[in-house]
């Protein structure tokens, strides 16, 4: 194996490892009980049983069988990749579509927690949402911006 393979095969696990980690201690929190109650943000334990703004939930069970074969086609492809400048941005997103993920399995719906009030209601999120988001506006930036790619070892 290459050097560099190994190097973006290792940026990669270890993001999604540290991502599902932080993120599962995160909603363990709330799942054991922590609140929180302010004038714009909340902190609260919610059950989203669909995908974002919980659209797709008439899927019940189906859909985390869906979402399992979507993420592991990603993986797969991000393996097959192997694009170092790729590595960090695709484990964030990873990571967090297997957090999600595993609280379809073990929860029953993904745990989210932060309820954003101030100005208009939001949908509730929680952090791995966030680092998706992220994931997704920085491959956005490197599809858009090649160069920032080839700077790269």
């Amino acid at each position: 194996m290459h050097n560099k393979t190994l190097r973006y095969l290792t940026i990669l696990v270890f993001t999604i490892v540290g991502i599902f980690i932080i993120d599962q201690n995160i909603k363990s929190l709330f799942v054991d009980g922590y609140r929180y109650y302010s004038d714009c943000i909340d902190l609260i334990l919610v059950y989203n049983k669909g995908v974002a703004f919980s659209m797709f939930a008439f899927l019940d069970e189906s859909l985390k069988y869906i979402q399992l074969v979507l993420v592991l086609g990603l993986f797969g492809y991000m393996i097959y990749l192997k694009q170092l400048c790729y590595a960090l941005p695709a484990g964030l997103m990873l990571g967090g579509a297997f957090s999600n993920i595993y609280d379809r399995f073990v929860h029953g719906g993904v745990v989210d927690m932060v309820y954003w009030h101030c100005g208009f209601d939001f949908a509730v999120f929680n952090f791995a949402d966030v680092m998706i988001d992220v994931a997704v506006a920085w491959i956005l930036l490197l599809n858009f911006k090649p160069k920032l790619c080839k700077n790269l070892p």
